[in-house]
Protein backbone atom coordinates (compact mmCIF):
# COMPACT_ATOMS: atom_id res chain seq x y z
CA UNK A 1 0.00 0.00 0.00
CA UNK A 2 1.39 3.38 -0.95
CA UNK A 3 1.04 6.50 1.16
CA UNK A 4 -1.01 9.51 0.10
CA UNK A 5 2.11 11.57 -0.53
CA UNK A 6 3.69 8.92 -2.75
CA UNK A 7 0.41 8.54 -4.64
CA UNK A 8 0.10 12.31 -5.11
CA UNK A 9 3.70 12.49 -6.33
CA UNK A 10 3.07 9.64 -8.81
CA UNK A 11 -0.02 11.41 -10.14
CA UNK A 12 1.81 14.72 -10.39
CA UNK A 13 4.56 13.23 -12.57
CA UNK A 14 2.13 11.96 -15.20
CA UNK A 15 -0.98 14.15 -14.86
CA UNK A 16 -2.36 15.97 -17.88
CA UNK A 17 -3.78 18.88 -15.85
CA UNK A 18 -3.87 20.04 -12.21
CA UNK A 19 -6.82 18.00 -10.93
CA UNK A 20 -6.15 14.93 -13.04
CA UNK A 21 -6.53 11.61 -11.23
CA UNK A 22 -8.38 9.43 -13.71
CA UNK A 23 -6.48 9.74 -16.97
CA UNK A 24 -4.71 6.62 -18.22
CA UNK A 25 -1.36 8.31 -17.60
CA UNK A 26 -2.17 8.98 -13.94
CA UNK A 27 -3.55 5.47 -13.43
CA UNK A 28 -0.49 3.86 -15.02
CA UNK A 29 1.78 5.98 -12.85
CA UNK A 30 -0.05 4.92 -9.68
CA UNK A 31 0.00 1.26 -10.71
CA UNK A 32 3.72 1.48 -11.48
CA UNK A 33 4.45 2.87 -8.02
CA UNK A 34 2.35 0.13 -6.38
CA UNK A 35 4.10 -2.54 -8.46
CA UNK A 36 7.53 -1.24 -7.45
CA UNK A 37 6.65 -1.29 -3.75
CA UNK A 38 5.09 -4.74 -3.93
CA UNK A 39 8.11 -6.08 -5.81
CA UNK A 40 10.35 -4.80 -3.00
CA UNK A 41 8.10 -6.51 -0.46
CA UNK A 42 8.31 -9.80 -2.36
CA UNK A 43 12.10 -9.64 -2.45
CA UNK A 44 12.07 -9.71 1.35
CA UNK A 45 9.13 -12.14 1.67
CA UNK A 46 9.59 -14.67 -1.11
CA UNK A 47 6.92 -17.07 0.17
CA UNK A 48 4.13 -14.48 0.34
CA UNK A 49 1.97 -15.97 -2.40
CA UNK A 50 -1.07 -13.81 -1.66
CA UNK A 51 0.92 -10.66 -2.39
CA UNK A 52 2.43 -12.29 -5.47
CA UNK A 53 -1.07 -12.88 -6.84
CA UNK A 54 -1.93 -9.26 -6.15
CA UNK A 55 1.20 -8.17 -7.97
CA UNK A 56 0.22 -10.19 -11.03
CA UNK A 57 -3.19 -8.51 -11.00
CA UNK A 58 -1.60 -5.06 -10.82
CA UNK A 59 0.74 -5.87 -13.70
CA UNK A 60 -2.18 -7.09 -15.81
CA UNK A 61 -4.19 -3.97 -15.00
CA UNK A 62 -1.27 -1.70 -15.92
CA UNK A 63 -0.77 -3.61 -19.15
CA UNK A 64 -4.42 -3.14 -20.06
CA UNK A 65 -4.22 0.60 -19.37
CA UNK A 66 -1.04 0.84 -21.44
CA UNK A 67 -2.59 -1.06 -24.33
CA UNK A 68 -5.58 1.30 -24.29
CA UNK A 69 -3.36 4.38 -24.22
CA UNK A 70 -1.16 3.03 -27.02
CA UNK A 71 -4.20 2.37 -29.18
CA UNK A 72 -6.01 5.69 -28.55
CA UNK A 73 -3.12 8.14 -28.07
CA UNK A 74 0.23 6.83 -29.38
CA UNK A 75 2.11 10.09 -28.74
CA UNK A 76 0.96 10.29 -25.12
CA UNK A 77 1.85 6.61 -24.72
CA UNK A 78 5.42 7.04 -25.93
CA UNK A 79 5.88 10.14 -23.75
CA UNK A 80 4.63 8.25 -20.69
CA UNK A 81 6.89 5.27 -21.34
CA UNK A 82 9.89 7.58 -21.49
CA UNK A 83 8.78 9.51 -18.40
CA UNK A 84 8.25 6.41 -16.25
CA UNK A 85 11.17 4.47 -17.69
CA UNK A 86 9.04 1.53 -18.81
CA UNK A 87 9.99 -0.77 -21.65
CA UNK A 88 7.62 -2.66 -23.84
Amino acid sequence: MISKTKKAKAIKTAAIHDKDTGSPEAQISILTKRIEELAQHLKKNAKDNHSRRGLLGLVASRQAHMKYLEKKHPKRYSALVKKLGLKK
